[in-house]
């Protein structure tokens, strides 16, 4: 059974071909437009399920500065979020990107770790930013589960909602790490979760952490 897609991504390069043999290898489901024009064809069609683009500067047709013009225009696919590939190293050129709606700059040639970590983040953003559009209101029992919690397993909460490993809470805190556990399987009984994840999600839910 194959893995499931970290996300889906469409790139729009006139030479994809680096991009489009690596990216799925890191676990993204990829496809391609060689220009601005049949970029946005494809997201007015495949908007849903485009979790984000990366934009090249220097195409035929149409370039980058007018795609990204034109994706922020839109009313469907407006919020995507929007990496800019470019050869040019100027600052200028990126201040005005950003002012356009780009949300980030790769210059070429680029680290594809560094390309992978700023796609990761992105992703992950846009994904909490949708969970937070469509949540439901805040149930009753959410809320008196949470105010059932001590200070010290609000504050364990809030640095797992920040991505803390049980090692730099432990060491944060001044105590061994088996302690956190043992904050952390109180802390899911309380809140009638099962894991971290969703304990998390019932943070956000609550606005505990925002």
């Amino acid at each position: 059974m194959a893995a499931p897609s970290l996300g889906n991504i469409l790139l729009i390069d006139d030479n994809p071909k680096l991009l489009k043999d690596a990216l799925p290898m890191y676990g993204y489901h990829t496809d391609t437009a060689t220009d601005g024009v049949l970029g946005l064809e494809y997201l007015e069609k495949n908007y849903r399920n485009t979790d984000l683009v990366l934009l090249d500067i220097m195409m035929p047709k149409m370039d980058g500065w007018e795609t990204l013009k034109r994706i922020r225009e839109s009313k469907n696919f407006n919020t995507i979020p929007v990496i800019m590939l470019t050869a040019v190293d100027e600052d200028y050129k990126q201040i005005s990107g950003l002012k356009t709606g780009a949300d980030d700059y790769i210059v070429k040639p680029y680290v594809l770790p560094n390309l992978l970590a700023r796609i990761e983040a992105l992703i992950r953003r846009s994904n909490w930013n949708k969970f937070r559009q469509n949540k439901k209101p805040v149930s009753k029992e959410s809320m008196e589960n949470i105010s059932r919690l001590t200070q010290r397993e609000l504050e364990i909460l809030k640095m797992v909602s920040k991505g803390a490993s049980n090692a730099d809470i432990a060491e944060k805190l001044f105590v061994k790490e088996v302690t956190i556990k043992t904050h952390l399987n109180n802390i899911y009984k309380k809140l009638n979760v099962e894991n971290r994840v969703q304990a998390v999600l019932l943070a956000i839910e609550t606005e505990i952490v925002k």
